[in-house]
Parts: structure tokens; C-alpha cells; sequence
């Protein structure tokens, strides 16, 4: 993992999709900044997921400077107001929620496949 204490701004794509398509529907096209307005560290990000299937994250993910990016910026966060204003778009999923459901994706495809969340830990 490269840098564990970057924050970011979570947000769910299907929602990010719903604010392009009302940027289809304006009659003037414009710029948008699409955002959820709040940060949380890859460190959170990591301390929900593996939480959730009962394992602490430290067990299984390990930092690693070589990973990290030389024009990496600590805090990203977007202001969306305009979208709001404009096109009456605010992001409706709080972002451990967003992490519940990925890693419930990732639960449902391995035991398709017969394995564990253990081995999924193992793989991802």
C-alpha cells in the first residue's frame, strides 16, 4: 500500500453518474466539480473494509514507501456547490456504507467461487 494516510473523497460512481446525466440534460453545457465534500483517510478506508469481515487491517496490509506517488497531494476534497445549485445533485451515500457494499460484492463473488474472506483478504 503506498500512502496510508492520504485522504480522499469517497464517493459512489452510480451517484457520480447521475450528475453527468443532469449535466446532459442543461441547455448550456458548463464545469462541475462532482464530490461529496468530506475526507477519509486510505487508513479509514482500510479499518472499515477489513472490519467488517472481522479482521483487523494491520494483519494484512503493509505500507510501503516505494508505493507511494511523488506528486501525491495529501487532502483531496470537492466542493461541489455548483452541481448542487445547478443541477439539485447531492450525494446520497455515506462513504462506509459505499465500503460495506463493495466488500459485500467482493464476499458474494468469492463464495461463488468457494473461498473465504480470509482468502480474500489474501488476493485483493
Amino acid at each position: 500500500m503506498g500512502n496510508f494516510d492520504a485522504k480522499l473523497d469517497w464517493g459512489d460512481a452510480r451517484e457520480y453518474v447521475e450528475a453527468m446525466w443532469g449535466m446532459l440534460q442543461l441547455s448550456q453545457s458548463a464545469d462541475y466539480v462532482i464530490a461529496t465534500g468530506e475526507t477519509h483517510s486510505v487508513r479509514e478506508f482500510c479499518e472499515v473494509a477489513f472490519g467488517h469481515v472481522g479482521l483487523d487491517y494491520r494483519e494484512w496490509v503493509k505500507v510501503d514507501p516505494a508505493l507511494f506517488r511523488p506528486a501525491d497531494v495529501e487532502v483531496l476534497v470537492g466542493d461541489a456547490s455548483k452541481a448542487r445549485r445547478d443541477l439539485q445533485w447531492k450525494n446520497q451515500m455515506h462513504w462506509k456504507d459505499l465500503i460495506v457494499e463493495m466488500v459485500g460484492a467482493d464476499l458474494e463473488r468469492v463464495q461463488r467461487q468457494g473461498q473465504t474472506a480470509r482468502s480474500l483478504a489474501l488476493v485483493s
